[in-house]
């Protein structure tokens, strides 16, 4: 188990950390299914890219993700403005890992930097970024406000 909280401390960032990407892989699921349901387009819809690649692009942007938004947990009283940054790495992570991964699953240079350019130019980045702004400003927040979890009444102590 986790330790105990400080009185007024909130959850602990690696908690909050690991909540947040959780909920961030979870939102990228559900946008790029609708997203691919509403568009009826494929999410990775350059001929000679397999699905693979995209896959673990989004694995590395969950990734991208948790490693971006650490430091901005690490803070008693997180900005806000501080999600930009996080929603501009997953988006960066996103593509780059697509385009190197689209090369070592054997796409050429070409479908590899058109992918990229589609995803960039289409639905997909703008969704991953909105996913990621939104699970970045709930982290925030809940570390802002030093959320803590909920008690019933009978887990509480004497002095509270």
């Amino acid at each position: 188990m986790t330790g105990r909280a400080r009185e007024g401390e909130g959850l602990p960032p690696g908690a909050l950390l690991a909540f947040a990407v959780c909920g961030y892989g979870a939102l990228v699921v559900c946008v790029l299914g609708f997203g691919s349901l509403l568009t009826e387009t494929d999410v990775i819809a350059t001929p000679g890219i397999d699905i693979v690649p995209g896959v673990l692009a989004v694995v590395v942007s969950v990734a991208g993700f948790g490693l971006a938004l650490q430091p901005v947990l690490r803070r008693a009283r997180p900005r806000f403005t501080a999600v930009i940054g996080v929603m501009a790495g997953v988006a960066a992570s996103y593509c780059a890992s697509l385009w190197l991964l689209a090369l070592l699953f054997g796409a050429g240079a070409a479908a590899s930097t058109a992918a990229v350019g589609q995803v960039l130019i289409g639905w997909q980045v703008p969704l991953l970024a909105a996913a990621a702004g939104v699970a970045a400003w709930v982290a925030v927040a809940v570390r802002r406000t030093r959320a803590r979890p909920p008690r019933w009444p009978w887990e509480r102590h004497e002095g509270e």
